[in-house]
């Protein structure tokens, strides 16, 4: 009989020995590099703690007067100066004067510290603009839109000078052979430089534009070379072509059919013998048209005693006959009395 004989297995060193020696030999995690800034932060927190609130304060303002001198050695530098301007909307405008009032603005400032603000209203005060809109292109451009004033109205100054101005009664500039002539012009302008002249001036355009649009519905322009709105309760307008010499009182309402109610009288009058003696029509009274005669081809001028006052023979009614002529539609009718009518000084 044999005896069986179990072999016993031996363990190699990577066994159950080898495991548990490997398992108590593992080596701990290293956390070196946190614990080391925690504790870097901590002894940071922990020592500023000691420091003087006047020194957290100091070290506070050295921090800002360095980002300050930082900044402004920035700005000025040859990285921000001007280099483009591009302009826009301008044709009465000289381009290059826009130009150089930007260059001349920013010159020292560069475009990043350039007052917008102050530069929009240089711009303004240059003739024909209106309105300036300045925009920065970094690093180094300038943009700039530009609004410009529409000539409006033609005005006749007291030295007889013909100038445009816009609707906000803003003087432009001369008026140019060239320029197309309007069927009239505006007659009383105030060349005070004052805020009540400036009121007035804005008044009188206002005025001046209602006209021109009424009377070219009704066809009437043509036949008219000014108004005068010294008042504008009291509108005037003067004749053009062969009736220059009359004037046409309208007064302050329905000024466009008072204006066409006197050119009908005129017509009606100009085959009569009086016809050439017509200095002024006047419709003030509203319906009543009163026709003003002079006694010759020529107006003469004569001195009323102590006014110290020129007052020309157009200003009485048929002065040298005694005799006043009051039209009413197509009829004359003539009255007695001798009527002398002094009128305001009119320049």
């Amino acid at each position: 009989m044999r005896e069986q004989v179990v072999a016993q297995k031996v363990g190699n060193r990577s066994g159950m020995g080898g495991k548990g020696k490997a398992s108590g030999a593992q080596k701990p995690v290293r956390r070196d590099r946190g614990e080391s800034g925690l504790s870097i932060a901590a002894r940071l927190r922990s020592v500023a703690t000691y420091v003087p609130s006047f020194l957290k304060i100091g070290l506070a303002l050295v921090v800002t007067v360095l980002v300050f001198l930082g900044y402004r050695a920035a700005a000025s530098a040859s990285f921000f100066q001007v280099k483009s301007i591009e302009v826009a909307g301008v044709s009465r405008v000289s381009n290059d004067a826009v130009i150089a009032a930007v260059r001349r603005d920013v010159a020292t400032t560069g475009v990043w510290r350039a007052d917008l603000n102050a530069l929009n209203e240089h711009l303004e005060k240059l003739p024909w603009v209106k309105t300036a809109v300045v925009t920065r292109v970094l690093p180094n451009g300038i943009r700039v839109r530009i609004t410009e004033r529409e000539p409006r109205v033609v005005v006749r100054t007291a030295e007889g000078k013909f100038v445009w101005v816009d609707e906000d009664g803003v003087v432009l500039s001369e008026m140019l052979p060239s320029d197309q002539m309007p069927n009239f012009f505006l007659r009383g302008w105030n060349e005070d430089a004052t805020a009540a002249a400036k009121t007035e001036n804005i008044e009188r355009v206002k005025k001046f534009l209602e006209l021109q649009h009424d009377w070219d519905g009704l066809g009437l322009s043509e036949r008219v070379s000014e108004v005068n709105l010294i008042d504008t309760r009291d509108v005037r307008a003067q004749l053009a072509g062969d009736d220059s010499q009359i004037e046409i009182r309208l007064g302050s309402q329905e000024l466009a059919s008072r204006l066409k109610k006197a050119l009908e009288v005129l017509d009606s009058q100009r085959q009569t013998s009086r016809g050439p003696l017509i200095s002024y029509i006047d419709l003030t009274q509203g319906k009543r048209a009163i026709v003003g005669l002079v006694s010759g081809a020529h107006v003469s001028e004569t001195q009323e005693p102590g006014s110290g006052e020129q007052v020309g023979e157009e200003e009485f009614l048929n002065n040298d006959a005694g005799r006043t002529v009051t039209t009413k539609t197509a009829k004359d009718t003539k009255s007695k009395t001798p009527i002398k009518k002094t009128e305001q000084k009119r320049t």
